[in-house]
């Protein structure tokens, strides 16, 4: 099974990353938007997706500007917000969206459904990446037809990953041009 386990998680990060290439781009630049100013990025994960969050500020290589959302969070028009949800349709996840929205805050957001007109995270978001995870990626073994393993939070860390190799060459870049 592991190898299966391996093969499906291959290509899921592969579609990932085939198709996604440019938002994760357009998001490391909306970022660094606030790195660059005076502004703090915060990361709003829900669920599962704290993991991100945790990594992000906590890992052995932190991405510098970034603290966790929290619901009093004072967020301003020179600040950041990259959202991470397992479902788009999330109601807290869209109530922030909603918010950030309305006061003209650009915002990142990061679930597994793709952007279309019926997804309301995509539609508000100034940069969406879809996880492409539609159900369980692997097939269970004595159970006909069900699907096991739900990717979402390796998916999300990988698009994370992604979204910081891109962030710390883009502030890199800005550090080269202040010395």
């Amino acid at each position: 099974m592991s190898k299966i386990l391996t093969t499906q998680m291959s290509g899921l990060l592969q579609r990932i990353n085939q198709s996604e290439a440019e938002s994760i781009e357009d998001t490391a630049r909306l970022l660094a938007q606030a790195a660059i100013g005076q502004g703090t990025i915060y990361f709003a994960c829900f669920g599962e997706m704290e993991g991100v969050a945790l990594n992000a500020i906590s890992s052995a290589d932190p991405m510098s500007k970034v603290v966790r959302w929290t619901s009093e969070s004072i967020i301003t028009d020179v600040d950041r917000v990259c959202i991470f949800t397992r479902n788009a349709n999330d109601l807290q996840a869209l109530a922030l969206a909603q918010k950030l929205y309305d006061d003209f805050i650009p915002f990142a957001a990061i679930a597994s459904e793709t952007a279309n007109e019926d997804n309301p995270l995509s539609e508000l978001a100034y940069t969406y990446i879809s996880l492409k995870i539609r159900s369980g990626i692997l097939p269970h073994p004595t159970k006909l037809g069900e699907r096991i393993v739900m990717p979402h939070l390796i998916a999300a860390l990988f698009v994370y990953e992604a979204i910081k190799l891109e962030y710390d060459e883009m502030i890199a870049g800005d550090d080269e041009i202040e010395e």
